[in-house]
C-alpha cells in the first residue's frame, strides 16, 4: 500500500458485474525484467490505460492512486484489487518502473510452460526455485520478518513465522525448503522490475530502488521542449522550431498531421447570463491543432491563420485532461525574470511562478 494513504486521491471505475458470477482468475504472462501480460517496464502511463480500455471484461475494477498533494513526491499507481497486482509509475516520467504482484493467490503468472500463483498452484518456495532454479543467497529483514529471493529483474519475498527465524542466520542466508514443521514458505509478494542496474530491489526500502529502463537514443517521449518566450518553441530530440506567428503549413512540415484539430469556442454566458436563461457557446474563427503524443496544443488565428497561442500539458493527476495528452517535458527559459536565470518546468509549484513573474510585471499576470 502507499504512505498517506488516506491523503489519495483514487479514481474508480468499477462496471456492475453479471450477478452471480465471480471474476475468474486471469493468466498473465511473467517476462522477469520486462514485464508482466500487456504491460511492460519503461511504458508510457497512457500505453497501461489503453490496454486496460481494450479489456474492460478483465480489468473491470481499476484504481488510480496518487499523493493528492503533491503528485511528483510518490509514484502514480494503477491497482486491479481483483487481480492482485499494481503498476507503480515514476511520477516525474510517468514511466512504468515496478510491477508488484501482492496477492499472488489472486493471479496466475506462466513463466516458460509452467504456472505459477493462482488459487491451485501455490508460489512456494520450493516452487520458485523448482521453475526459477537456484539463486544467490537471499536477503533476510528481521525488521519485517521477510526473506527475499533474487533473480534479475524478479525478487519473491517470503514472510518467516517468528518462530523461525533463526533459520535464516545473519542478513545473508540460505533458506531451508521447509521449516522444521514441515511447512514451507510461501511468496507474500512478487516484484518485477528492470534488472539492467543490477539492482535488487523487493520489499520496504529496497522498493525505491526500481527505475525505468531508459530510453533509446532518439525516442521523442519527454523531450525537452525549450520554451523561448514571445519567440518560439524548440523541440530538443527532432530539433524542429516553430515559432509564433507561424502557418499551419509549417506546423505539419514540422511536427506531421495533428492528432486533431478543432475550433475554439467562446462561451457566450457572460454575455447572456441576465436575459438569457439558456446559455451557449458559440464558435469563434480561430482554432486549434491538437497534439495530444507531445502534450501540445496550437492556436491559430482565424483570420490571418498564423500560430497565437502555445498550450502545453502537464498531464497531472486529477486534472480533468489527465491521460488526454502525454506530459509535455517545457523548459521555459528564465533569462530575463529576475537575471537569476530560473527556468519554470512542469514541476515548478504555481507560488514559484508567481515569484518569477512578479518582478517582470508590475502587475501580477493573469493566467
Amino acid at each position: 500500500m502507499l504512505h498517506h494513504h488516506h491523503n489519495h486521491h483514487q479514481l474508480q471505475r468499477t462496471r456492475r458485474r453479471c450477478e452471480g458470477t465471480a471474476m475468474g482468475v486471469i493468466i498473465l504472462d511473467l517476462r522477469p525484467g520486462n514485464g508482466i501480460g500487456p504491460f511492460s517496464l519503461g511504458m508510457p502511463i497512457c500505453e497501461a490505460f489503453a490496454h486496460i480500455e481494450q479489456q474492460p471484461s478483465i480489468y473491470d475494477v481499476v484504481h488510480v492512486k496518487y499523493f493528492d498533494e503533491e503528485p511528483l513526491k510518490l509514484d502514480i499507481v494503477i491497482s486491479f484489487p481483483d487481480h492482485g497486482f499494481h503498476l507503480r509509475f515514476d511520477p516525474w516520467s510517468q514511466r512504468l518502473r515496478l510491477i508488484e504482484v501482492f496477492d499472488v493467490k489472486r493471479l496466475q503468472m506462466r513463466y516458460a510452460t509452467s504456472l505459477i500463483g493462482g488459487p491451485s498452484n501455490l508460489a512456494t518456495f520450493v516452487a520458485v526455485y523448482a521453475l526459477f532454479g537456484p539463486t544467490f543467497p537471499g536477503i533476510y529483514d528481521k525488521d519485517r520478518g521477510v526473506y527475499t529471493l533474487f533473480y534479475p529483474g524478479l525478487s519473491f519475498a517470503f514472510p518467516i513465522p517468528s518462530q523461525y527465524t533463526d533459520c535464516c542466520h545473519g542478513r545473508e542466508a540460505e533458506l531451508p525448503l521447509e521449516f522444521p514443521d514441515g511447512t514451507t514458505p510461501v511468496t507474500c509478494r512478487v516484484s518485477i522490475y528492470d534488472g539492467s542496474a543490477d539492482k535488487k530491489v523487493g520489499v520496504g526500502s529496497l522498493m525505491h530502488k526500481a527505475s525505468a529502463p531508459p530510453l533509446l537514443p532518439g525516442n521523442p517521449y519527454m523531450e525537452e521542449v525549450l520554451v523561448k518566450l514571445g519567440e518560439e518553441l524548440y523541440f530538443s530530440v527532432g530539433g524542429q522550431h516553430i515559432p509564433f506567428g507561424a502557418s499551419p503549413q509549417d506546423v505539419w512540415t514540422e511536427l506531421g498531421r495533428p492528432c486533431g484539430i478543432h475550433q475554439k469556442q467562446v462561451d457566450q454566458m457572460v454575455i447572456h447570463s441576465a436575459s438569457d436563461p439558456h446559455p451557449r457557446t458559440t464558435l469563434c474563427g480561430d482554432y486549434f491543432y491538437n497534439y495530444f503524443t507531445r502534450g501540445l496544443d496550437i492556436l491559430f488565428d482565424g483570420q490571418t491563420h498564423r500560430i497565437k497561442k502555445f498550450v502545453l500539458h502537464t498531464n497531472y493527476p486529477g486534472h480533468a485532461d489527465f491521460n488526454s495528452y502525454i506530459k509535455c517535458n517545457f523548459v521555459i527559459e528564465g533569462s530575463d525574470f529576475d537575471n537569476s536565470k530560473q527556468s519554470i518546468t512542469p514541476s515548478t509549484k504555481w507560488d514559484q511562478v508567481k515569484v518569477k513573474f512578479y518582478s517582470r510585471y508590475s502587475v501580477p499576470p493573469q493566467f
